[in-house]
């Protein structure tokens, strides 16, 4: 691929320090730089803002799995991924793939397959995608080797999660939708159900086998993570395993406990536009509202990490700056993505420009490269 060599002008350019302001903003070899470079492109009437680095998105789903088995060249899924993500603005892209007992598209076979399909892909597209495992806890029997599945498959980035319901198994009562859960693994409802209890009967097994596990994949250079985090004591307790990113804490207290040790806090961007959690959780807003977010994620919808921060800055509990860093140089710095995040001379030219008027995304760049650009844009960029 070749970079654009251009130097934009005439938009409102959101930069470092300085906020939304009217000035020139030049790309070349893949970076923003301090000097004009190439020809110019007239946007006046556009935002240009740095491009979004979306944290944790399972939105994917749908593309690579439609409907069960009607997805067989996994990397033709993977392919329309980029492009949706690419329509929404997003330049760098975590996706979010489960490693769990639930089975299907989230069974550690079809985890494979993603990977795979990942890797294979990643010379071809435009937008950096980066895989991260979500790995059910009580899967005892899966520990051992996966640390070297994980090197395999070239994961950097692991969260650890436990969906298992518990409170239900501790009963001895069947989960609600057991039956369909079980027909997605490929399970009989009853060898599910006991699957289920076995894995609840060994919970005490759980911590020494977390510890173990963490160390190792520390050591190996992974980042960690945990999810849905309930109680300030959930959160001391990864913390002293080395994983400091806190995703989707449920609780107030969780998201305080996770801040006052010093980890970051992921929120998601549905929970901001939808004003509130689809499961009663914590609202987002206001977590943000008492800074604690370090950075929102799309989770399971692609077009909401820009929708949130802009309804972030129009509402007023954010300036523009404030907002979209919660989509950009946080999500960066999370990441530990020390080039990118900001359109900063020398980082990478990964940016949105948005329509001034109607905040419709009309085009992204990542690296210097365009990876979606439609309408009336495309004509200036042509010329």
């Amino acid at each position: 691929m070749t970079p654009l060599e251009i130097t934009m002008t005439g938009a409102e350019v959101l930069l470092p320090g300085l906020g939304l302001s009217r000035t020139e903003l030049s790309i070349a070899d893949g970076v923003v730089q301090s000097d004009r470079a190439g020809r110019q492109v007239d946007l006046s009437g556009y935002l240009i803002l740095p491009g979004i680095i979306d944290l944790h998105g399972d939105g994917f789903e749908r593309h690579i799995a439609p409907r069960r088995g009607a997805m067989k060249q996994m990397a033709e899924g993977i392919l329309s991924v980029e492009a949706e993500l690419a329509a929404n603005g997003i330049t760098t892209a975590v996706l979010a793939q489960f490693h769990s007992w639930e089975g299907g598209v989230r069974g550690p076979e079809f985890a494979g397959q993603v990977f795979e399909a990942i890797t294979s892909v990643r010379d071809d597209v435009v937008t950096d995608l980066i895989p991260q495992l979500r790995f059910e806890t009580h899967m005892l029997d899966d520990y051992e080797g996966l640390p070297e599945l994980i090197k395999h498959w070239q994961v950097p980035y692991v969260v650890l999660n436990d969906h298992l319901p518990h409170d239900r198994l501790a009963e001895g009562r069947k989960p609600p939708r057991l039956t369909g859960q079980a027909l997605k693994a490929g399970r009989n409802p009853e060898a599910h159900f006991e699957l289920l209890l076995s894995m609840h009967a060994r919970r005490a097994e759980v911590p020494d086998a977390l510890d173990t596990l963490c160390l190792e994949l520390i050591n190996r250079g992974v980042r960690l993570g945990s999810h849905d985090d309930t109680t300030s004591q959930d959160r001391a307790d990864w913390r002293e395993r080395g994983v400091n990113i806190s995703e989707f804490p449920e609780t107030l207290e969780a998201a305080e406990a996770a801040k006052a040790g010093g980890d970051h806090v992921i929120l998601g961007s549905p929970n901001v536009v939808r004003g509130g959690s689809h499961k009663g959780n914590t609202s987002a807003v206001d977590l943000i509202a008492m800074g604690l977010c370090d950075a929102l994620a799309s989770d399971y919808h692609y077009p909401s990490p820009r929708r949130a921060a802009l309804m972030l800055a129009k509402s007023g509990l954010l300036d523009m700056a404030g907002a979209w860093a919660l989509v950009s140089s946080g999500p960066a710095e999370v990441l530990g993505l020390s080039d990118r995040g900001t359109l900063q001379s020398g980082k990478r030219a990964d940016l949105l420009i948005l329509d001034a008027g109607t905040h419709r995304v009309a085009a992204t760049v990542s690296g210097g490269n365009v990876s979606y650009m439609s309408g009336s844009i495309a004509s200036r960029f042509l010329n």
